[in-house]
């Protein structure tokens, strides 16, 4: 018995340590790449170990570095606003779905799960936004639309149903109402699931390029995600023109393409990576709770 589940235990270990890294070798040849020369990467290929170390890549990226920064300020700025905001008035809404003695209960849920199934269309959002709302132009573009997620908010209230209603009646008879009750008792004890949504808000504001294409004409509010795709689409246009004033451009070298896409990653994906491992502990335990029953 001991033998087998040392053998299994053996096959476990082995089956993750290939695992992390099939997960973490297309990361490092990611920033490799980054790293490498254009001709290295178009005549030898991709290699785990820069043939030639050359930062052309880079420097095409920060060939105006005031733009990158003021990218990603912008990025930052919102992606962390509409994380907290999301969370905070998702949790408020879950909760009380929560509580037994709330009229309307199954007819709200219903309607939260009805915006899941049919939208108002780009189109009427478009004009909704802009026409009605004025918020195209300003940074409230990238925050208040949907800041609110029927998932995340059933997600939230599975959790939420699933602490001791003990606590919460001790709590009334000790005088606590229910925004007491909310925020003493309730958030504390539900980490793991406003890790879970305030992860994957940040990530999909971070990684939001979309909103700019449509919504944003001051170049000083572009996303980091939009400005770094105009800059894939200089490239292009680059070499569609010519070497000559492609080489011109980064000192009679050739115009990075491969090298600068990848540069371009390694630079976005930089902050996610370091935030990740800071709600890592969290996630999985938020991620299957959430999923046990809607």
């Amino acid at each position: 018995m001991k033998n087998k589940k040392k053998a299994e235990q053996l096959f476990l270990t082995i089956f993750f340590i290939i695992f992390c890294a099939l997960v973490l070798i297309p990361f490092l040849l990611l920033i490799s790449i980054s790293f490498s020369s254009e001709k290295d990467v178009i005549f030898n290929g991709y290699k785990m170990i820069p043939g030639h170390f050359s930062l052309d890549a880079y420097k095409f990226v920060f060939r105006d570095p005031g733009q990158i920064l003021q990218a990603y300020k912008i990025t930052a700025i919102y992606s962390f606003s509409a994380m907290a905001l999301s969370v905070l008035l998702q949790a408020m809404i879950a909760y009380p779905l929560t509580r037994k003695g709330l009229r309307g209960r199954k007819q709200i849920s219903f309607y939260l799960y009805f915006t899941m199934l049919f939208s108002g269309g780009l189109v009427p959002s478009y004009i909704l936004l802009t026409q009605y709302l004025h918020l195209d132009d300003t940074i409230w573009i990238y925050i208040i639309p949907g800041l609110i997620s029927p998932w995340n908010v059933f997600m939230m209230r599975t959790f939420f149903s699933e602490l001791p209603e003990e606590m919460m009646e001790s709590a009334k008879i000790d005088g606590a109402n229910e925004y007491t009750i909310f925020f003493r008792f309730v958030i504390p004890l539900s980490k793991p699931v406003l890790a879970t949504v305030a992860l994957n808000t940040f990530l999909g504001k971070w990684n939001d390029w979309n909103t700019s294409l449509l919504y944003i004409n001051d170049t000083k509010l572009y996303s980091l995600q939009y400005l770094l795709q105009s800059i894939m689409e200089t490239i292009n246009q680059l070499q569609q023109l010519g070497g000559t004033f492609a080489s011109d451009l980064l000192d009679n070298s050739n115009l990075p393409t491969e090298t600068a896409r990848m540069a371009m990653a390694v630079v976005v994906a930089g902050p996610a990576v370091l935030i990740f491992p800071f709600f890592q502990k969290y996630f999985v335990k938020g991620m299957t709770v959430g999923s046990v029953k809607g």
